[in-house]
């Protein structure tokens, strides 16, 4: 469970506020999120990720060279608005247009789509991707319905890495729908996560029993099975991924595959490092190669007990991106040139508007004492409002945990707190 934390309704900002104090030479805060500390080439394209909190190093740990340009961060399990995603995407671009890369949740395709018809609006081109790498959540005539989970590293390295190599935008995204298509992942769970404040988990799962299929915010699985050895889960992971191939890909034996091992909160590097043992025998045992594997946690839940596998099946095109040196806060791969610091004038932030605001600029006249009783009153509407959602948040989520993330009860306390600030 969350044991550290204030008011679990200021957690997100005050993670992402430390975590950026923390990666200082490799990122820096902006509304919304963080972009790169490093400077990008001009008329490179920008790599914008993002999602809700609680699942760290994504999307913030993934922000730095040769990676995501900048990391759109929401509140608990729960989509950055649409704001958000335009601040982080105006700071982070350089004049090449914008890849808005995402998991495929509601929150998410809504949000960022707004924020990409903004910028085009504004002049930016912009393209957006939703990852569908989870191949328990839909079935395969109906994987544009799939969640992204892990697999969200593969689709989000391959983008930023084409962006380096200086691709154009039309380029960058194809080489990504091309990742996509090509990421596979399925995780088992054995316990729930907790929410900050939260007084029990998300979900439960019977003693000696594990989840097999569920996402990454307590989504229902597939089904329940018996709590298998560190072997039979490896065998598990692989025959699932290996019974469906991608498009092109005809046979498992003779090809290369970038691989992710992923820990989705409380399951250690060492209890990975079992599993990966015999994840690595069978997938040679099929013909496989393995190319730079990925083992440790990745896509997180808090402090859910589970695993996932994702296998990327490489291209003569993939494979370089995804070799391709990489330095952010969580993730680092080879060597990246040094580039000097970012200067805050130079990262696009939105222009000012041509002509001023004129809501700004309009007198207000002096308050009569109905217009100030009708203040109180909405005041202690207000205040109302906040005292309720704070008696029942925990019951908000619970609620919420039923279809599935669990944070509607964090989202409300949010809201009112600040609605009666």
């Amino acid at each position: 469970m969350t044991r550290l934390f204030n008011n679990p309704a200021a957690f997100a900002d005050e993670a992402l506020e430390g975590f950026a104090a923390a990666h200082r030479r490799l990122v820096r805060r902006v509304p919304g999120g963080v972009v790169r500390a490093t400077a990008t080439a001009p008329g490179q394209v920008a790599v914008v990720v993002g999602g809700g909190s609680g699942h760290y190093p994504a999307f913030s740990g993934l922000v730095g060279q040769g990676l995501a340009h900048g990391a759109a961060v929401g509140n608990v399990f729960a989509s950055p608005s649409a704001q958000q995603v335009h601040q982080v995407a105006r700071a982070a671009q350089s004049g090449g247009g914008v890849l808005l890369a995402f998991g495929n949740y509601a929150g998410d395709v809504l949000h960022f789509g707004q924020a990409a018809e903004r910028l085009t609006a504004e002049g930016v081109p912009c393209a957006t991707l939703a990852v569908t790498d989870d191949v328990s959540s839909a079935a395969v005539g109906e994987s544009e319905k799939r969640r992204g989970v892990a697999g969200d590293l593969a689709v989000f390295k391959t983008a930023a890495a084409a962006a380096e190599a200086g691709l154009p935008l039309a380029e960058v995204v194809r080489l990504t729908r091309l990742a996509n298509a090509r990421t596979r992942s399925f995780g088992i769970a054995f316990s729930g996560c907790t929410l900050p404040g939260a007084d029990a988990p998300l979900f439960t799962v019977p003693a000696g029993r594990m989840a097999v299929g569920l996402g990454i915010h307590g989504e229902p699985g597939l089904a329940e099975r018996p709590v298998p050895s560190a072997d039979e889960a490896a065998e598990l992971l692989v025959t699932t991924l290996l019974h469906e191939l991608p498009e092109g890909v005809e046979s498992p034996r003779g090809q290369r595959a970038g691989v992710i091992l992923n820990g989705l909160g409380s399951v250690k590097y060492e209890e990975l490092f079992v599993v990966y043992r015999q994840v690595a025998r069978l997938l040679a045992e099929a013909g496989v190669e393995t190319v730079d594997p990925e083992v440790g946690e990745l896509v997180t839940s808090f402090d859910m007990a589970g695993v996932s596998l994702t296998l990327f099946w490489l291209t003569d095109e993939l494979e370089p991106l995804w070799t391709a040196p990489a330095e952010a806060p969580a993730y680092r791969k080879g060597t990246v040139a040094p580039v000097a610091a970012a200067e805050p004038s130079t990262t696009g932030e939105a222009p000012e508007a041509a002509d001023p605001d004129p809501v700004e600029n309009t007198a207000v006249p002096e308050a009569s004492e109905p217009s100030r009783a009708a203040a109180r009153t909405v005041l202690a509407a207000l205040g109302a409002i906040e005292a309720t959602v704070r008696a029942h948040a925990d019951e908000l989520g619970r609620i919420d945990a039923v279809a599935g993330d669990g944070d509607h009860g964090i989202g409300m306390r949010r809201g009112s707190e600040a609605a009666h600030a």
